[in-house]
């Protein structure tokens, strides 16, 4: 199960889930003892699950940030941009152009970098997923939990097994047919 960190009592990581008691007697257990054992391993599957949604949000959260330092590179360049280099290159423009043209081409260059850059931002942030794993994982122990589950995993194995060989006999009939060999 987990082991403790000793530093704050929060539980470190779930390396497995014990789905029976590696020190239970051979005996037969009573009703009472079975519903205990079936508690904990519920109990011990919710914890990983929690323990696994954590783990998947904490990494998206990193991978927000990271993609949140794009987006404050994109605000220091536009605000507070290198000033003098593009200063000079506005007076250099300034030397073969009207002084408003050359500003506003300067002007242009410095949005055009902080769009590139807010556009990286949106890319790195947009990657992030939920805990999809989780959710998945949820749903398959509810399903395993739900009475009668077996019946019907059974009886849509079965159909699915019938559709895939009508399909088969089907498809062997029409290439029987196209084949003028008959083979």
């Amino acid at each position: 199960m987990s082991k403790g960190d000793g530093k704050n009592g929060v539980p470190g990581t779930l390396t497995t889930i014990p789905l029976t008691d590696p020190h239970a007697k051979p005996a037969e257990s009573s009703i009472g003892d079975l519903i205990k054992d079936a508690t904990t391993q519920v109990s011990t599957l919710v914890r990983a699950e929690v323990e696994l949604a954590r783990a998947e949000i904490t990494r998206d959260v990193k991978k927000g940030l990271t993609g949140s330092v794009f987006f404050i590179a994109a605000l220091v360049v536009l605000f507070y941009s290198t000033f003098f280099f593009f200063f000079f290159i506005a007076e250099l423009l300034d030397t073969w152009l009207w002084r408003w043209v050359a500003y506003l081409i300067v002007f242009g260059i410095m949005v055009v970098v902080g769009a590139a850059l807010a556009l990286l931002g949106f890319l790195k942030v947009r990657r992030i997923r939920g805990p999809r794993q989780t959710i998945e994982s949820v749903k398959e122990t509810r399903t395993a939990l739900t009475p009668g589950h077996d019946k019907a995993a059974g009886a849509e194995f079965k159909a699915k097994q019938l559709t895939e060989s009508h399909g088969r006999h089907a498809k062997r009939g029409d290439d029987a047919a196209g084949d003028p060999s008959g083979g």
